[in-house]
């Protein structure tokens, strides 16, 4: 899907159609305007796939004979939505100029919920209000208007879900601190899909976003030729915007998304899936939540091997996990920050201490930094499983940390190959394979005796090492004699900044 521009460079057809409906935003906020934009691409999707069922039903062929193209029935069973006619894209294109453009746009949403109830309460209805300007709204459907979406080629090709997740992924960017609430970059998703391949089974995101974790779960079956009726999502998102974004990511997709539940609370407070055991756990919980509600929940069922601490989330995330996993096999991966490898606050240690004792560690991968959009914490992913079969007594550490490339001045992606390496390196040696072996600086496999030997920490880096040099050239003394010129200018660069803070807080009346 690669155009020439005009130095001759490739340009998709995703980032064209971004660079494009990105100059329309005037002065609209990135978090609002994803809205619109983003159910504009919906309308599109599901009006295109409707008009080439109508087609169909027309020209009454074959099993097709004497259907009612009107009849809404005659969508449902073919997995498409039916759209109303003033809900249909060639109506709206043909009033994009109109001064009321976005009432309509509100008035077909309402129309597509009346005839479709599993998206009841669900779509966008924010095109009428004041500060999205006409004249904006009617240049983003002539732009959407240019692409096919929900015809068969172009479900073929998957069209849609590259425009939709790299919008998603641009929004995140344009959002900056806020991006994360919604979406988890793609390089993550992929990592823990590929670590867990999920085939079979449920599915469980207990803090869903966009839903981008179970979209890759299906990518996943798709690629490697599984069946996507073996598989089934469960989630929870507290952002009522946000899970109206998950539930249309899984609804361009064909992906049942009625077990995913929205309430305020959230999973902690208010668990929508209280008696659910997930046969895989895939997610990103947000880092280090100190207002968790967890002086609430002393006394929860959840809290197996320890009661968090009331000041951070983490530890309560870890064992809500467990809660939720089938006992036998079941499978999680997550996002942590590093802090919850080595913390001891509140008890957090005694709590790593039995899990690993209990032997549901199974691997821990170190991030690179600047991976993710909303913060610049350093992470890493957990891996835990329920009733081991194999490797048991062993947990398998990776450092990924210097993987990757810079996709701009402040990001970072992996490759597939860097997927692949840390993907195989854990299957290898959980396989017991002949091809995994320990790696000075990338993977170990260490004991429970092991990890007691470091109190119990675990970051890789403790157990993988750093790998060998080789031999430069450069003297030793003159290696000796640079590293100390750098440690003295960072440690005056330090003192630089030390001072400029207690400058800054006495400005303000605080003392140090």
């Amino acid at each position: 899907m690669a155009k020439k521009n005009g130095n001759g460079a490739n340009e998709s057809l995703e980032k064209k159609l971004w660079t494009t409906a990105d100059k329309l935003r005037k002065n609209i906020d990135a978090a609002e305007y994803k809205h619109v934009v983003l159910g504009l691409i919906f309308l599109k999707y599901i009006s295109d796939a409707f008009e080439e069922h109508y087609a169909k039903l027309v020209a009454g062929e074959g099993e097709y004979a004497g259907a009612d193209p009107e009849d809404k029935d005659e969508y449902g069973a073919e997995n498409v939505f039916f759209v109303p006619e003033n809900a249909r894209w060639a109506f709206i294109q043909s009033q994009a100029k109109m001064p009321n453009i976005g009432k309509l746009i509100d008035d077909a949403m309402d129309l597509i919920e009346a005839d479709n109830a599993t998206l009841k309460g669900i779509l966008p209805k924010t095109f009428g209000r004041s500060n999205l300007d006409p004249q904006t709204l009617g240049g983003l459907i002539d732009t959407i208007g240019t692409i096919a979406l929900g015809d068969e080629k172009a479900k073929s090709q998957d069209v849609l879900g590259r425009v939709y997740e790299y919008f998603l992924g641009q929004f995140a960017l344009a959002e900056g601190q806020k991006g994360g609430q919604f979406y988890t970059p793609e390089s993550i998703v992929k990592l823990l899909v590929e670590m867990l391949e999920p085939y079979k089974g449920r599915v469980y995101d207990p803090c869903c976003g966009s839903g981008g974790m179970f979209v890759q779960s299906e990518k996943f079956i798709e690629s490697h030729q599984g069946r996507l009726d073996d598989i089934s999502v469960y989630g929870q998102e507290s952002n009522q915007t946000t899970y109206r974004l998950c539930r249309m990511n899984l609804a361009i997709r064909g992906i049942d998304g009625s077990n995913i539940k929205w309430n305020t609370e959230g999973s902690f407070l208010n668990n929508a899936h209280k008696d659910l055991k997930a046969d895989y756990i895939i997610a990103n919980p947000p880092f280090n939540v100190s207002d968790w509600s967890g002086e609430l929940l002393r006394d929860d069922a959840r809290w197996q091997y320890g009661v968090p601490p009331t000041g951070n989330a983490n530890f309560g995330w870890v064992q809500h996990f467990l809660y939720h996993l089938k006992p036998d096999g079941g499978h999680a991966g997550f996002v942590l920050a590093n802090g919850s490898l080595s913390s001891n606050t509140g008890g957090e240690g005694d709590i790593r201490q039995k899990l690993v004792e209990n032997d549901l560690v199974e691997c821990i991968v170190m991030l690179p930094k600047a991976l993710f959009f909303n913060t610049g914490i350093p992470a890493c992913l957990w891996f835990l499983r329920r009733g081991k079969k194999k490797r048991n007594g062993e947990t398998l550490f990776i450092d990924a940390s210097e993987l990757g490339y810079m996709i701009n001045r402040k990001n970072r992606a992996f490759e597939s190959e860097d997927i692949s390496k840390v993907a195989d390196t854990y299957h290898n040696w959980l396989k017991q394979s002949e091809e995994y072996e320990d790696v000075k600086g990338f993977c170990k496999s260490a004991t429970i005796e092991d990890i007691q030997k470091h109190k119990f920490v675990l970051t890789p880096g403790r157990y993988v090492g750093i790998p060998d040099e080789e031999d430069d050239g450069i003297p030793f003394q003159e290696k000796v004699d640079a590293l100390t010129t750098r440690l003295r200018e960072q440690m005056s660069q330090a003192q630089e900044l030390d001072q400029e803070i207690k400058t800054q807080l006495a400005k303000i009346g605080i003392e140090l």
